[in-house]
């Protein structure tokens, strides 16, 4: 692929998550997008869980699958090394704006919190985690985890060095803040349907998942610092540790 084209590809991939992440806050939050989690006509029951977990294991399966070590060895053979990341975010992007539009709405509530004060504080909440999320990613390299860099370092002529591992911000009290934001962003809602719980359950498992998947990838790639790290700071819940 010529430096212009990678480049190009790179901005559109990067537009594409862009788009996609912004409206996975309005999907979850159900406001400003025209589909949202809880919207559209109700489906049958079984035939409503059946499509939304497809959705959920297309994108789960694609997010784990290709950010694996191996896996990479093998596509940057067919893909351009350069455009790696930027096919790997691509892809998930569009599996996650099939995801929006597909989704068949469980509208029966688990909860409904009318307390005016209560409402409010899983509202800030929601947008605590969200901001949490995208912060979280300028903390370490936010362009050269969504691809756009290794593009632009191609298309100067440069050669790409990932990230050294690091410990800012948040990530002195939690390894996984991106993680944590997910997390709060997904169940801080004053109203909780089937279908948001569904949502909330299966990505929360994903993201544990994940977790396990990640951090024995960074154990490999930085076996005695990432080892340190983990003794000293927890996963998610930002309490310090005991010492040993």
């Amino acid at each position: 692929m010529s430096k212009i084209g990678a480049f190009v590809y790179g901005i559109v991939a990067y537009a594409v998550f862009l788009a996609s992440f912004l409206y996975a806050i309005g999907f979850t939050g159900n406001f400003f997008v025209p589909k949202t989690i809880d919207s559209g006509e109700p489906d049958a029951l079984v035939r409503s869980l059946v499509i939304n977990l497809l959705l959920l294991g297309a994108f789960a399966i694609q997010h784990s699958v290709m950010a694996r070590q191996g896996f990479k060895a093998w596509w940057t053979k067919i893909v351009p090394k350069p455009i790696e990341r930027s096919t790997y975010v691509l892809i998930s992007s569009l599996l996650l704006l099939l995801l929006y539009w597909q989704w068949k709405p469980l509208p029966s509530v688990i909860w409904d919190v009318k307390f005016e004060l209560g409402a409010q504080i899983l509202t800030g909440l929601f947008w605590l985690g969200w901001f949490t999320v995208l912060l979280s990613t300028f903390m370490i390299d936010h362009f050269d985890l969504f691809g756009l860099r290794q593009t632009v370092l191609y298309w100067r002529g440069k050669s790409h060095t990932p990230p050294t591992f690091k410990k800012v911000g948040l990530y002195h009290f939690v390894r996984h803040p991106i993680m944590l934001g997910f997390l709060i962003g997904f169940w801080a809602t004053p109203r909780m349907t089937t279908g948001h719980l569904l949502f909330a359950v299966m990505t929360t498992a994903y993201i544990f998942i994940g977790i396990w998947f990640e951090e024995r990838d960074l154990r490999k790639l930085h076996p005695k610092e990432y080892e340190a790290y983990r003794k000293k700071v927890p996963a998610l819940i930002p309490f310090p540790k005991k010492s040993e």
